[in-house]
């Protein structure tokens, strides 16, 4: 079974790299994975379409690859069929959408972890494309290995955070700006200064608790006061936001050649 290069880093103490692809096509995992910048592709199901035979050719793309990793970002409805699915076709890590409370993060930790009496979790082994190959003694050790991320989006999660961050199993959190600024009655005020310090919060409070701060930016050059707090993982990039871009820059320089 392939080993997990997100797993081997954290429990390393080592600072990771990943990249979302938006794009359902596993050829975007390969032409990512090739250029052996990333450490893994966040694959973010929750903004994208998905199909099982999808999840497949996703587990078979990223075991191309020995050194990267895969993650799904999985939305609140039906979390726990998408995770017990994606895991179970070789997409070796998650991160949960939309938590609210600790028992929800307990849950889907639960979804996850194997049905041992060690783990405690509600994931029974079945014949699907991870076992192919493999003994169930090493399914269980995947699934025990799972990175499991949780995006910190809400108000009452805030409110919940340190208890949340001292659930065994939690080992990454990301705070969402987006859905912050909505979920307290500010939509599209992501930059503004309140939701701005409950991130800076956020991180710090993980920060202490041994939990892997997560942050999203678009280039190098916002990292850093991130990586001044003490930040050392980042997710960097959309393929389909590169794709919409390069068209902006090069199509009206293109259009001005023609003209």
């Amino acid at each position: 079974m392939k080993p997990n290069k997100l797993r081997e880093l954290l429990k390393e103490g080592k600072p990771t790299l990943g990249i979302h692809s938006v794009i359902p096509w596993p050829r975007m995992v390969e032409m990512i994975g090739h250029t052996g910048v990333f450490d893994y592709i966040e694959y973010i199901g929750e903004y994208s379409t998905f199909t099982i035979e999808q999840f497949e050719d996703f587990g078979r793309a990223i075991d191309l690859l020995p050194n990267m990793s895969m993650m799904i970002k999985i939305e609140e409805q039906t979390r726990g069929f998408i995770a017990q699915r994606a895991l179970d076709a070789g997409i070796q890590n998650a991160l949960f959408s939309d938590i609210r409370t600790a028992d929800d993060v307990r849950e889907c930790i639960r979804f996850v972890r194997p049905e041992t009496p060690e783990a405690g979790g509600m994931h029974g082994a079945a014949s699907r494309r991870i076992n192919v190959g493999s003994t169930v003694v090493e399914w269980v050790n995947a699934m025990n290995n799972a990175v499991l991320a949780f995006m910190i989006e809400k108000k009452s999660a805030m409110d919940n955070l340190e208890e949340i961050l001292s659930i065994k199993g939690v080992e990454m959190v990301q705070f969402g700006p987006n859905d912050y600024s909505i979920n307290i009655g500010k939509p599209g005020q992501g930059p503004a200064a309140d939701v701005q310090n409950a991130q800076n919060e956020m991180i710090k409070m993980a920060i202490r608790a041994g939990v892997a701060p997560r942050v999203e930016i678009n280039s190098p050059e916002e990292a850093k006061p991130f990586l001044d707090m003490g930040v050392r993982h980042f997710c960097m990039g959309w393929d389909n936001q590169i794709v919409t871009q390069w068209c902006r820059q090069q199509g009206p320089a293109m259009r001005k050649l023609l003209s």
